[in-house]
């Protein structure tokens, strides 16, 4: 009986040690300005997987543990409306990708250099649950926790996949220099893996100083223009929201409205182009009289072209969540019709399957994805919009961009969600896009929170939750590419190829030592 508690000790504590790991991650992302503790997490866990008998399967097991102590917390807005069943499913889906990356870990700890190994290890999990299943669900990605801290200025370079290695090689190489401390506490006196574990530690951090002058300056002779953005707040909030169509309608055109007397009586300047959220309008106003004069009167009013968050019915009756420029004297343009759709809400795979488990799955909507490069023109400026669930993909504003965007938009309908943290986890992902691309941010919101952040990747202006709510400000407009807009995907895909590689490095070596140790027991014999 002793035995087999000493025996279960270690697997206790480690396991313990894991889902503290996965804890000290979610505690790094907002709200809460807790950056610094990303690394610490990552190098707890390094810390577990770096045991030296700990076997793959162990690895995964501790791996998934860890992605559970990061996601249930990070998810529950999830499940806000719909009960605990989808926010676990996915928190335990997304959870799944940790352990595999516990295995790379277990797989390269031995090779030279582990750290940075590990630490591309992560890159590649992060690749792999932003592209499957269903397109991939990139949110929790460790670059969201950084628009704060020291490396997200990494972003200008890389884009948010060399900020997430830049936090894992930083709590790798914290792990490296716990382990070489300890062997030289113990009287192991080499300083060399002390020193290059030091080394690999400020890696990441000095890389990110050396790249500060790549971070969007102001351009000579840069145009300037005014922006507004409306949050006209919803009655109620829930999965009902769109029993409130008229009423959420209503809301924004009031406040266009009442932007439109401020440009009169000289309290605000006549913006050059105004913003309404994801779903402002679904009822359709492009088949809906009504409504679109509402919008047209609003337009003619404030003077300047809205950029219309609506529902569009299609003639098969599936709808289209689009974004349309809606000119003062000209009505309806072009639009963005959202390209990545949300698995589950917005569209349901395999309904008839997942109708079984829960009614909501009927609730779930009938999106088509729409095509395109995301920019739409207003006022002669392109802008490049990412609807929502389209900000956390790396390709949606890099496309923009691209094609020639200078100003970036976020509308975005957090009213589904209720009051919980994924409206402060998806601001910070615009936060790292501004820095990604060198472009001010926009952010509107049904009802918060909405923001103006500028190409460094500061808020200059943000509105409170669930108040209506008119936000004014000057951004430049910018034409030079950031290194990471012209790059795009290499950065990541090099740091997948590096972690495949070195897991084929270490099989290999496996494999040799498991061949040589029966012989030269043979030869003894």
């Amino acid at each position: 009986m002793i035995g087999a508690r000493a025996a279960a000790r270690p697997v206790v504590v480690r396991s313990v040690a894991a889902v503290t790991a996965g804890l000290l991650l979610f505690a790094s992302f907002p709200p809460r300005p807790l950056w610094f503790l990303a690394p610490l997490g990552i190098a707890l866990l390094t810390g577990v997987l770096g045991a030296p008998a700990l076997r793959r399967r162990a690895g995964f097991g501790y791996g998934c543990l860890a992605g559970l102590g990061f996601f249930v917390p990070l998810l529950p807005w999830v499940g806000e409306y719909v009960g605990p069943v989808p926010w676990l499913a996915l928190a335990a889906a997304e959870a799944v990708f940790v352990g595999l990356f516990g295995v790379v870990a277990v797989q390269v700890r031995a090779l030279p250099g582990a750290p940075v190994w590990i630490a591309a290890g992560w890159s590649l999990t992060e690749y792999l649950r932003a592209s499957v299943p269903f397109g991939g669900f990139p949110w929790g990605r460790l670059a969201f926790g950084q628009p704060d801290g020291p490396l997200v200025g990494l972003a200008a370079v890389g884009g948010a996949p060399l900020v997430s290695f830049a936090v894992a090689l930083t709590g790798t190489g914290l792990w490296a220099c716990a382990r070489a401390g300890r062997r030289y506490a113990r009287g192991h006196r080499e300083k060399s893996p002390l020193l290059r574990a030091a080394a690999t530690t400020v890696a990441a951090p000095l890389l990110a100083l050396a790249t500060w002058p790549a971070l969007p300056a102001p351009e000579s002779g840069e145009r300037t223009v005014t922006v507004a953005a409306i949050q006209g707040s919803v009655p109620r909030l829930g999965l009902d929201f769109n029993a409130q169509r008229k009423a959420v309608l209503n809301n924004h055109v009031a406040r266009t409205f009442e932007l439109a007397d401020r440009v009169r009586a000289g309290t605000a300047p006549r913006p050059d182009v105004v913003i309404w959220p994801e779903n402002a309008s679904d009822i359709d106003p492009l088949r809906n009289r009504d409504a679109a004069a509402d919008i047209g009167a609003a337009a003619a009013a404030v003077g300047a072209p809205i950029l219309v968050g609506a529902v569009l019915v299609n003639g098969d009756g599936t709808t289209t969540n689009s974004v349309i420029v809606w000119d003062p004297a000209t009505g309806p343009g072009e639009r963005h019709d959202k390209r990545i759709i949300q698995p589950f809400g917005e569209y349901l795979p395999y309904r008839s399957f997942f109708r079984l488990f829960s009614d909501y799955a009927d609730r779930a909507g009938h999106f088509v994805p729409g095509s395109g490069d995301g920019t739409v023109h207003a006022a002669g400026i392109p802008i490049g919009v990412a609807t929502c669930y389209e900000v956390a993909f790396d390709r949606a504003l890099r496309d923009s961009v691209r094609a020639g965007a200078q100003l970036l938009a976020v509308p975005t309908n957090n009213a589904t969600f209720g009051d919980t943290e994924m409206t402060y986890q998806q601001l910070a992902m615009s936060r790292v896009r501004a820095v990604e691309h060198g472009r001010a941010v926009v952010v509107a919101a049904t009802s918060g929170v909405s923001a103006v952040v500028a190409a460094d990747g500061t808020v200059t202006a943000r509105s409170a939750l669930f108040v209506p709510e008119v936000l004014v400000a000057q951004v430049p407009l910018r034409t030079t590419a950031t290194l990471a807009t012209r790059l795009g995907p290499i950065p990541e895909l090099v740091l997948c190829v590096g972690a495949v590689a070195a897991v084929g490095v270490a099989l290999v070596r496996t494999r040799g030592r498991s061949t040589t140790v029966p012989a030269a027991a043979g030869t003894a014999r």
